[in-house]
């Protein structure tokens, strides 16, 4: 009848339970209705990069920034500023490996993506470094893009291009530091044929891991390049 026996099992067996405050999910995520209604929305910001603006508007207006200097990809979501409760479950997730705050964080993504944007053909999770990967154990990137393809019915790309500068950690640079820091870090090693990719990650700051990746791809022949981030720093 069209029902999802093995969720519907699940959610008896192990009923969803908020990941903040520990209380009943909603809507059969670990994220119970008052802690998503509290968190961050970044509803005015640049299309392009998704940066907060200083005023509101009603329509897509890029920040003094991507008029100055426009990056390689054509446009930015992220519903969450990078603060409170979603900068908590992205940090867990990257350094606890709270495998949990992935599914949620992919779900929440994906749920404001089904309202938001036009469907790309692949989505691309943007690499790790082989030696971080061992260092980590995993891709943050890629363990929420697996809820994010599923949810959206989008195939995972995981073997188009890779990350062969192990570049340093970039918390504490600059932007020009980042940039410089990022410059040739990304190779496409496989051909793709897709005209539309969607790179995914967790978080963007600068936007310059983002711009060296979409630069790489654009130069493999992809002709549309957006970025879907779970929150804007």
């Amino acid at each position: 009848m069209g029902y999802n026996w093995l969720n519907i099992i699940q959610n008896y067996l192990l009923p969803p339970t908020c990941l903040l405050c520990a209380n009943a999910g909603h809507d059969n995520r670990d994220l119970c209705l008052p802690c998503y209604r509290h968190l961050a929305r970044n509803t005015q910001c640049c299309y392009q990069c998704a940066e907060l603006l200083e005023m509101p508007t009603v329509i897509q207006v890029r920040c003094g920034r991507c008029l100055s200097k426009r990056p390689a990809f054509d446009e930015t979501v992220a519903p969450f500023i990078y603060q409170g409760a979603i900068q908590h479950l992205i940090m867990a997730l990257k350094f606890r490996a709270d495998f949990k705050n992935a599914r949620l964080l992919g779900q929440l993504l994906a749920h404001y993506l089904l309202q938001t944007v036009a469907k790309p053909e692949l989505i691309l999770p943007v690499p790790l470094h082989p030696s971080r990967y061992r260092e980590r154990g995993f891709n943050q990137a890629i363990e929420i893009a697996r809820t994010v393809s599923r949810e959206l019915q989008i195939p995972l790309d995981l073997n188009s291009c890779s990350r062969h500068r192990n570049t340093p950690h970039q918390t504490r640079l600059t932007a020009k530091q980042r940039r410089k820091n990022l410059k040739n870090a990304f190779t496409v090693i496989k051909p793709i044929s897709a005209q539309h990719i969607a790179i995914l990650d967790d978080v963007m700051t600068t936007g310059s891991t983002a711009h060296e990746l979409a630069t790489v791809l654009k130069k493999a022949g992809v002709g549309r390049v957006d970025v879907w981030v779970c929150a804007r720093a």
